[in-house]
């Protein structure tokens, strides 16, 4: 049986807890054992961190101690999968720039803040993306910092309605990428829990943790 451990806290405003609810049944439907923790301490434990098969981060904000920080980061490294989603992973711990190397992006802002925009699939060939159209976001549309190695799955193009300097820019939502041995998943959608129930933004968080997992 495969295993998956969900840590979640920080920032309420992202709701972390029905997050965690949501995609921990998921999993358990795939026939994973999952545990479900709200304190950061869970990575500490270098053993049971290196025998997972799957990390979902769900912690906006906040801080990490090194300890912390390093049984998360040599786990993933090991070989042990992580998948998450907009601030829960991609705006976690601001005052760790190793954190944010291994996912591949840092959030800096979200233009006009709830706000409609399209989510372009880039990549249809993957297994992640494979057989989804573009689709609507009715959310925050995320600016990032991102790596230039990202494997960019889906993108969102900014129309400059709320930031006039950035019109046209075009920015990933959907990545993949390694950490050592192990496989990083991100998406930026998902600043609540209805927003999954966009079926694309669903479908796609799914793919990615199955993708993700050792």
């Amino acid at each position: 049986m495969k295993s998956a451990l969900i840590v979640w806290g920080g920032w309420e405003g992202h709701e972390p807890d029905k997050g965690a609810q949501l995609f921990s049944s998921f999993l358990r439907d795939q026939g994973y054992e999952v545990e479900v923790s709200d304190t950061l301490d869970s990575y500490q434990d270098e053993a049971k961190m290196r025998a997972l098969d799957l990390i979902v981060p769900i912690w906006t904000m906040g801080t990490i101690t090194n300890e912390q920080e390093r049984g998360l980061l040599s786990a993933v490294e090991s070989g042990v999968g992580i998948a998450g989603w907009h601030g829960s992973m991609g705006d976690s711990f601001r005052n760790n720039p190793e954190y944010q190397f291994m996912v591949g992006g840092q959030w800096v802002a979200h233009p006009g803040n709830i706000i409609d925009y399209t989510v372009t699939i880039t990549n249809h060939d993957d297994p992640i993306t494979a057989g989804i159209s573009d689709f609507s976001m009715h959310s925050e549309q995320y600016y990032m910092h991102v790596d230039p190695l990202n494997e960019v799955l889906a993108t969102t193009t900014f129309n400059g309605d709320h930031a006039p300097w950035i019109a046209g820019a075009v920015m990933p939502v959907v990545w993949k990428k390694r950490w050592g041995q192990g496989r990083v998943f991100y998406s930026s959608l998902g600043h609540v829990r209805k927003d999954f129930d966009v079926p694309e933004a669903l479908e796609i968080m799914k793919r990615g943790m199955l993708w993700a997992s050792r």
